[in-house]
């Protein structure tokens, strides 16, 4: 252990101290970016936390909004693999948290407008956010367990737009690309005095580039606000998904990928592999910005309905053709408050989340992708959070910060089995937690802030982790446990003159890891490894080259290895000691400049370079890496014609038409663990707004 805290202050030496040693006293003020990532109003430019906010630009411009691939694609530390596959969300991982999710986000919070997208288990899903309603992101890396919670490695916070800054608005965004690619948007508003609110629709359909991967989305969004006096507003939020088609292509193995890249597992195809699914949410938020004290505090409801067929055999007999159908119908409600208080020399934040989820979950056989009345399992699974958090922000002197802060949960598991036949496996599981961080920030001058950081975090097996057992009966795996993190920093974020940067180094040991081990047909079953390490270098660059346009650059580094893991068989025990954990690269680094050229027009070109990474544990199967890049690049157009504001554009991904595996599925059965992804891919766009002044 101190040997890995001595190296990794040796290589945070290496990238921050030639850097600071350089910064006069009258390098320029940061921008003063205000962030609420961490429950209390913050200025980015002097908190001691690896933050990054993304605004409006980066999540749109020339670009289809339709995966974080694209608007998180110059953050350190973050890996977003584009898995082409509506059917599983993109999968993301912030510091190795949620690298293990072979389908929805694992180890990562997220927030939409301050209400929790991720459930009380853990689970989160991305494809109820339409990022093209998101006017700003901020991203949290590193543990964040004692501010949110249950699976914390990570945090994500959207914010979209309730009231338009024009008394009425109207907005209309159409687009169109590669493999029959299309999306149409509409977004209309307006404000009388202090309310006003906002209405979004938008559809989504693509035929996929790879065989079985048709893919459809219909979203809803309203949006409502009213400022009751000058420091207290309330909120309304109402949305809806319908997503009736996504199939599933599968993985392949690396004979099937080598012969023919956009082609689906063969069980995929004549098992019907898909996912339909429905969900809408509610909630209603108060803010109130005193003159001493802050006040948050969100009601909210969510439903979903998932209907999946999928790959996976059922009990024998059966024949090629016979799959599983899942049917979960999920009810979620929670709330949720923090109020922060300005005293004379710190301020203290304290609050409480509640949160509760009823699915109603049951597996039936399947014929092609049809549902039959064979039932194979019916049950109801509940979970309930409840915790209560405090944290202390201590300016000891002008240059130094103290941050400290801990949260008590109690998550509670219970399965109520009604498929009786093969015994009553009903059950309960309480899992409760405490977490903790604490820091120090210095602050060098006006321009850069250095801290260091050491938080815990605790991640519980979601449902469906717990659901999927081995044997294919019914109830909780009695013997998948939570895992625990623990993670020491250290950062800087700063600026010298054209030049801003955002550097950070961590080691986190975890105990008791979730893994994925097995993967069949869509099917994941977890253990818990003994123990995992994982340390990181991460650094992002910015250069403005003149006002408008500017030079990035990011490297993230992620050395995760399993430091102990032993899986006992029948006749012997394999030992997995100092493998590498699988879907990780270790190196991701990206280069690009973004910017105008006048006129109107803007132009942003990026080269994106991966290392290789494992697909499976053992780490026999071998994905190579990027090779000499993948290259993107838009061009996009800004003017005025009459009363309207245009913004037509075009983007090219893999401009020239590189083959790579985009991301992996881990420990996939048979070798099926390569995702291909699309050549190039080409996307038309414009976009139309009228608005009253």
């Amino acid at each position: 252990m101190r040997t890995s805290i001595a190296r990794l202050v040796g290589l945070f030496a290496l990238a921050v101290v030639p850097v600071a040693a350089q910064v006069p006293d009258s390098a320029a003020r940061i921008r003063e970016l205000r962030v609420t990532v961490i429950r209390a109003p913050a200025t980015l430019s002097r908190l001691g936390a690896a933050v990054t906010v993304i605004d409006s630009d980066a999540i749109h411009r020339g670009r289809l909004a339709m995966g974080l691939d694209e608007s998180l694609a110059f953050v350190p530390g973050v890996v977003v693999a584009n898995r082409w596959n509506y059917a599983v969300d993109q999968r993301l991982s912030i510091r190795g948290f949620g690298a293990r999710a072979n389908f929805g986000l694992r180890g990562v919070k997220v927030l939409l407008d301050g209400v929790p997208q991720t459930l009380p288990d853990g689970q989160s899903q991305l494809n109820n956010i339409d990022l093209s309603l998101v006017s700003r992101i901020e991203l949290l890396r590193g543990g964040a367990s004692a501010l949110y919670g249950n699976a914390s490695g990570g945090v994500l916070s959207f914010t979209t737009n309730s009231i338009p800054v024009a008394p009425w608005l109207v907005s209309a965004r159409t687009e169109a690309g590669t493999f029959g690619t299309s999306k149409e948007e509409l977004v209309t508003g307006g404000r009388v005095g202090t309310a006003g609110g906002t209405l979004a629709v938008s559809h989504f359909s693509t035929d996929g580039f790879r065989q079985q991967s048709t893919a459809e989305q219909r979203r809803l969004s309203l949006g409502l606000a009213w400022a009751v006096s000058s420091n207290t507003s309330i909120t309304l939020r109402f949305g809806a998904a319908d997503d009736p088609r996504a199939r599933n292509p599968g993985a392949l193995t690396a004979a099937e990928y080598a012969a023919r890249p956009d082609s689906a597992s063969a069980n995929n195809i004549r098992r019907g592999a898909d996912k339909a699914v429905t969900q809408t949410q509610l909630a209603l938020g108060l803010r109130h910005d005193g003159s001493r004290w802050h006040l948050d505090f969100t009601l909210y409801g969510l439903t979903r309905d998932l209907q999946n067929p999928l790959a996976t055999p059922p009990p024998p007999p059966t024949s090629t053709s016979e799959g599983t159908w899942v049917a979960i119908d999920r009810r979620v409600g929670g709330a949720r408050a923090s109020a922060t208080v300005d005293l004379t020399r710190s301020s203290i934040t304290g609050g409480i989340d509640l949160q509760g989820l009823r699915d109603d979950r049951t597996n039936r056989r399947s014929v092609n992708g049809a549902v039959t009345d064979a039932l194979l399992l019916d049950q109801q699974e509940g979970v309930t959070e409840a915790a209560a958090f405090a944290q202390l922000s201590w300016p000891v002197t002008d240059r130094i910060t103290v941050r400290a802060g801990a949260r008590q949960d109690i998550n509670r598991f219970a399965v109520t089995d009604h498929f009786l036949s093969d015994g009553d496996a009903s059950a309960n599981r309480t899992m409760p937690a405490t977490s903790g961080n604490g820091g120090i920030a210095v602050h060098l001058g006006r321009a850069i802030t250095v801290w260091t950081d050491v938080a815990t975090v605790f991640e519980t097996p979601t449902t469906t982790e717990l659901a999927n057992r081995p044997d294919g009966t019914g109830g909780f795996n009695p013997d998948l446990n939570p895992q625990r993190s623990v993670t020491t920093e250290l950062g800087a974020r700063g600026r010298i003159g054209r030049l801003s940067f955002d550097v950070a180094a961590y080691n986190t040991t975890t105990h008791d890891a979730i893994v994925p081990y097995n993967e069949v047909g869509g099917r994941t079953y977890f253990r818990n490894a003994g123990s995992t390490r994982t340390r990181g270098l991460e650094a992002g660059l910015i250069w403005t080259l003149r006002p408008g346009l500017v030079l990035l650059g990011t490297w993230t580094l992620t050395d995760a290895v399993f430091g102990e893991y032993r899986i006992p068989g029948p006749t012997s025990t394999d030992t997995l000691d100092g493998h590498q954990l699988a879907g990780l690269p270790r190196n991701i680094a990206r280069i690009g400049i973004q910017g105008s050229l006048g006129h109107g027009v803007s132009v942003d070109i990026d080269q994106a370079f991966s290392s290789a990474m494992f697909g499976d544990d053992d780490n026999k199967i071998r994905v190579d890496g990027w090779s000499t890049g993948v290259t993107g690049a838009r061009l996009g157009w800004r003017g005025r014609a009459g009363g309207l504001a245009l913004a037509p554009f075009v983007a090219v991904m893999n401009l020239f038409d590189r083959r790579f595996v985009g991301s992996v599925t881990t420990n996939g059965a048979g070798g099926r663990v390569f995702e291909p992804a699309a050549g190039r891919t080409i996307y038309v766009g414009m976009s139309v707004t009228a608005s009253g002044t």
